[in-house]
């Protein structure tokens, strides 16, 4: 499957806030207000840089230890205003040299929870790259009969000297499993981190839609630590003070 162009998606507000997941989520909020997305992937590929740069615009090298933090956005898709929740999770590995991947009990209630996915890789290792075959199926062993919008990134683009995984590669993946591969840098491009974002929201958004706003029933997510603005802005500054760094700003 081609790259999809850029421009489709329109009308999205930019007023890019972080808002912290409510304790008790209002009960008569229609499902179609609020679309729920997951970022999966193998250790040390990005996820939670690329979250960062798709809600605050900037990009910070170093992190603490993923546990799974869960963020909220409020934001407009052709005039309709929507809530977005997305679930960062902890790494997924293969187990020895096979193709059958080890995860936490926690991705697993996060992928039953979710309407929409992301996986990444990276394009520096071949291993995260092998995760995502396997870690596709898991998702489908969850929702065997569900129609879900999912979307590859390809994160790391901007070092293309230390490359192990080929353009083409992730295409081949891309068509096997029949969704998008973007091939982007959470570093260097804030724009192709967003309109990837954006691309798979609005894919989320219509087919919730059409499901009448019926809501899934069965496990719920607990919910996991969720950073506000204060523990983003503490993030923030520890980047900027640790080995002289400054964060990005678009």
């Amino acid at each position: 499957m081609p790259f999809l162009p850029r421009n489709t998606m329109s009308h999205y507000s930019t007023n890019f806030l972080l808002l912290p997941i409510p304790e008790h989520p209002v009960q008569d909020c229609a499902a179609s207000k609020v679309i729920k997305l997951v970022v999966l992937g193998g250790s040390g590929v990005g996820k939670t840089a690329l979250i960062v740069r798709f809600l605050t615009k900037r990009f910070i090298g170093d992190y603490e230890a993923n546990t799974g933090a869960l963020y909220s956005r409020k934001f407009t898709i052709d005039g309709e205003q929507l809530t977005l929740q997305v679930q960062d999770t902890p790494f997924v590995s293969l187990e020895d040299e096979s193709d059958t991947i080890c995860c936490q009990e926690q991705i697993n209630r996060s992928i039953y929870w979710a309407d929409g996915f992301v996986l990444v890789y990276s394009i520096t290792d071949h291993n995260s790259y092998r995760t995502i075959r396997p870690l596709h199926q898991h998702i489908r062993k969850i929702h065997p009969s569900a129609n879900i919008p999912l979307l590859i990134m390809a994160n790391k683009g901007d070092l293309l000297r230390a490359r192990q995984v080929s353009v083409k590669e992730g295409l081949q993946l891309a068509n096997e499993l029949g969704c998008t591969n973007y091939e982007l840098s959470a570093r260097e491009n804030f724009e192709e981190v967003h309109d990837a974002f954006k691309q798979l929201c609005q894919e989320m958004s219509r087919m919730i839609g059409s499901c009448n706003g019926e809501k899934r029933r069965g496990l719920h997510l607990v919910r996991p630590k969720s950073p506000n603005m204060q523990d983003l802005k503490r993030r923030l500054k520890q980047a900027l003070s640790s080995k002289g760094r400054t964060a990005t700003t678009l």
